[in-house]
């Protein structure tokens, strides 16, 4: 098939690439490399910048050639940040969707994908949390990607959208973009272990969440993106079955380090505090059923971090909101 993915030169966007390709789909990549990168996009892949908030690119995109499936993954993931962007966040998570949605409304394609987000939960009443679960998104990041759900529910009454929405988190692996001081707490801790720096740990640690390998996250998107049984459910939540807390991951850091790791507790974020989601409904159709376990997947991304060295953290110029800001997050 001819399949588009966006945010191709991210970090789960990369990896699905390699992936579709492999089996054989011709795959075009867009991505406005505000955090993803050129060299990330397999070498067998179209790679095109386009900025998916700009409606003029999206459908001159969408006017070159015909695509038979969307994965639209372009998105900036920083949920506990979206507080103080919403601007930015809004305009970025879901105007770019609606202007890929309009894209294969307008041009027929077969099936679009969407990268959601557990965040859509905000703060669950019951864990594991299930599809069945009303969203009750308590960031604008949360709020951003259930609007999007909606928007695309009401495109398939109207329009006959074929879509499927995959809710992801805690990704982490190879290519994860480890300079971004604001999101992907595995990512942050491997640059600060390679910059000789202390932690940084938001509250006590006992925080807990379910870090979901790359591999098998791709694996389950996959197998949902190409399900021709078009009665199945529209909505899976996608990640690992085993929760952990910020505590037990520097523990199995430090196991793949070979030492002992300094800490620096600030202060408690605004934040959800513990989540896990059952994955029953995308078991069902991917047919995984065991996941990697995180001292083998932080074992791998280890070794990719060091053959690539420490990064600069990141500084996101543009924060619209100061007030209760977290003073790490703060530009200097």
């Amino acid at each position: 098939m001819n399949i588009l993915v966006t945010g191709g030169a991210g970090f789960i966007g990369r990896h699905l690439c390699e992936r579709l390709a492999s089996e054989g789909h011709v795959v075009t990549a867009v991505d406005d490399l505000s955090g993803g990168f050129e060299e990330n996009v397999p070498a067998n892949v179209t790679f095109k910048t386009v900025d998916c908030t700009n409606i003029q690119q999206v459908r001159e995109l969408f006017d070159q050639q015909r695509f038979d499936s969307v994965y639209h993954f372009a998105a900036y993931a920083a949920e506990g940040l979206s507080h103080f962007i919403r601007s930015f966040n809004y305009t970025t998570n879901t105007v770019a969707s609606m202007n890929i949605i309009d894209g294969c409304i307008n041009h027929n394609v077969d099936r679009l994908v969407f990268a959601s987000s557990i965040a859509v939960y905000g703060h669950p009443e019951r864990n594991p949390v299930t599809e069945m679960d009303l969203p009750t998104p308590c960031d604008p990041y949360g709020v951003s990607k259930y609007a999007v759900e909606l928007d695309l529910a009401a495109a398939y009454d109207m329009f006959g959208l074929d879509y499927k929405i995959v809710r992801p988190h805690n990704v982490y692996g190879s290519h994860q973009n480890i300079a971004d001081r604001y999101r992907n707490v595995i990512g942050i801790f491997m640059n600060q272990i390679l910059r000789n720096e202390p932690l940084s740990i938001f509250g006590d640690g006992m925080q807990t969440r379910a870090f979901s390998y790359i591999d098998d996250v791709i694996t389950d998107v996959v197998a949902v993106g190409e399900d021709t049984n078009t009665s199945n459910p529209r909505i899976y939540n996608v990640g690992s079955d085993h929760a952990y807390t910020i505590m037990d991951l520097i523990q199995c850091l430090e196991t793949v380090v070979g030492r002992k790791l300094d800490v620096n507790h600030l202060p408690a974020r605004n934040e959800v505090e513990h989540v896990a989601a059952d994955h029953s409904l995308v078991r069902s159709i991917s047919g995984r059923t065991q996941d990697v376990d995180l001292e083998t997947g932080i074992r791998v991304m280890w070794d990719y971090v060091l053959q690539h060295g420490a990064k600069s953290p990141s500084v996101f110029s543009n924060i619209e909101i100061m007030k209760n800001l977290p003073p790490s997050w703060a530009i200097n």
